[in-house]
Order: C-alpha cells, then structure tokens, then sequence
C-alpha cells in the first residue's frame, strides 16, 4: 500500500539539518504548512518563536501568541503556528517592537539576524524568471513567489531586487556579474 495524499507529519530526524532541532526532543517537528517557500529552504514560525528566540516553551503556548496576531511575515499577520519563513523575510514581533530577518549562516543554516523598523520595510529578492505574459504584459518571479508585472527591462535571471514590502514594488536592482559586492544564493 502507498500513501495517497498530501503528508502531514514529519519525523524528526528527515527535518532539514538547516532547523538544527536535537534528535532527543521527540519523534516528530513540525511540518511547515504549504507557501512561499519549500519545505527544505524554510523555518516554521513554531521553531522560530520555540526553539530560536524561546519566547514560548511548548507548540500550545506558541499556537497562542500567533493567534493573538502579534506576529508578522513580509508586513502581514500570519495566525497559522507552522508558517513557512524562508530566506531574507522578514519578521515582525508588534508587542515588542523587534525585528528580524531570516537568513544562512556559513554552514547553511538559519540564523536570525536583528535589523531596524527602517530596514524591516523592504526585502532583497532573486529573480528566477522573467517572462512576457498573455497580452505581452513582461512580468518576472522571485524566489519566494512573487510575481511582479511591468519590471524593468534590464532585469534578468539571477539578479538581485530591493523591493518594498507595502506596495510591492522593485526600488532598486543588482546585476548578476562576478565582481559585484552582493549576490543573493
């Protein structure tokens, strides 16, 4: 017999390495619910608040303080306690005012990274694709799903995009050449 359907559970030990979660705390982690980013390239918010910033010490106190609404992702309030946050997102806490970004450490694993109120407003994204759609309208994808039509046309596969959360728009862009300072994954 095969499994039919979608998976729900996720032992602990098949978790990415990325999560850092020990082998003795259960049998089973979190699985991340379906969004922008796969399972393997994203960080439930249960372990985020759980295991990173201890703000709660068990999956039932953490289920509370999301559904309070206190936490956001990219500037919109997430209430599901498995979320996936992915890379270079950057998430909210309202009732303490902090602020933090996901991002790699050396060994490929996430470490989160404190950053201002000012800097919490935009999020550096890679393009991925960039295609014309029906009606030839350009639009390009970025690696955490955004689609964004109109952009400009000297943005291609594998640059870098300043964008601005609230409204979505590209500020700023970075080629993809060998040289340049700053080049995302």
């Amino acid at each position: 017999m095969e499994a039919r359907g979608p998976k729900k559970h996720l032992k602990r030990l098949h978790a990415p390495k990325a999560w850092m979660l020990d082998k003795l705390g259960g049998v089973y982690a979190p699985r991340p619910s379906t969004g922008p980013h796969k399972l393997r390239e994203s960080l439930p918010l249960v372990i985020f608040l759980r295991n990173r910033l201890k703000y709660a010490l068990t999956n039932c106190e953490v289920k509370k303080i999301v559904k309070q609404r206190l936490v956001k992702v990219d500037g919109k309030v997430r209430t599901d306690p498995n979320y996936p946050a992915g890379f270079m997102d950057g998430i909210t806490i309202e009732k303490t005012g902090e602020f933090f970004r996901l991002i790699y450490d050396v060994k490929g694993r996430f470490t989160i990274h404190r950053i201002t109120a000012e800097e919490a407003k935009y999020k550096l994204c890679k393009v991925k694709r960039v295609q014309t759609g029906p009606k030839g309208i350009p639009f390009l994808v970025t690696h955490d799903g955004r689609t964004i039509r109109y952009p400009d046309p000297v943005i291609r596969v594998n640059d870098t995009i300043q964008l601005d959360i609230a409204t979505s728009k590209i500020m700023d862009s970075i080629k993809f050449e060998s040289g340049n300072k700053f080049n995302l994954m």
